[in-house]
């Protein structure tokens, strides 16, 4: 699938980068992983399992390397990107659910939609990801069940035009409201995923400070401030 291939932003990823990458790699076989200023074995591990790296030499937020990585593989003229996050959250044996997905409805945003009944998670975080769902389904004037899943599917060039400006975790939310606005079509498929128990989860989503950068990113398009 040489118009294909997998971005994973990735900070302090080293325990779960390389597995993540190998089984990715089962499908696509292009992986880039972009390393957000890592101080671990990041990147060793994730070129070991085969992916190209690219490495900010200091943290910028999830969202400014998901746009190094689109730009990057824009200028190798890869025209679709799926994204997964670089925590071991999603699994590599979903990704034939969401290129079926895109496949059937080229040109879409595809959206993997996490089922949190299924896992166990706090409630902040629960808490947190409802509250700006429903902020984003009001900008984005539709009914979108995970609003904040970073496994996805992007048609690049789309995207790319969307002139983009979060640079932390409100970057995903941003791309859905002006993809929404802009007469993208947005599709969900349902996915599984794994979170390791609370007390051993590594996150670096903080629940009260990114959910009001979301929040303020959403009101800001909704407003015409942005």
């Amino acid at each position: 699938m040489p118009d294909l291939a997998v971005l994973i932003p990735a900070l302090n990823c080293g325990a779960t980068i390389g597995p993540l990458v190998a089984g990715a790699r089962e499908y696509v076989p292009q992986v880039l992983v972009v390393s957000d200023g890592s101080t671990d074995c990041t990147v060793a591990a994730a070129k070991a399992a085969g992916a190209r790296i690219i490495a900010h030499s200091r943290t910028r937020g999830k969202g400014a390397a998901l746009l190094t990585g689109l730009r990057a593989l824009a200028d190798d003229g890869v025209s679709r990107v799926l994204t997964m996050d670089g925590d071991g959250q999603h699994l590599p044996e979903e990704i034939p659910k969401l290129l079926d997905a895109s496949a059937a409805a080229p040109g879409a945003l595809i959206i993997g939609s996490r089922r949190f009944d299924m896992v166990e998670t706090t409630s902040a975080r629960l808490f947190g990801n409802r509250f700006a769902n429903r902020w984003v389904e009001i900008a984005c004037g539709q009914q979108l069940p995970d609003t904040q899943s970073g496994i996805r599917v992007y048609p690049l060039r789309e995207v790319l035009a969307l002139g983009l400006r979060a640079r932390h975790f409100a970057f995903e939310t941003e791309v859905l409201i002006r993809a929404a606005r802009a007469g993208l079509t947005i599709r969900s498929v349902p996915v599984r995923v794994y979170y390791p128990p609370v007390d051993e989860r590594v996150s670096h989503f903080r629940p009260f400070l990114d959910t009001v950068r979301i929040v303020g990113v959403v009101v800001g398009l909704i407003l015409r401030l942005w």
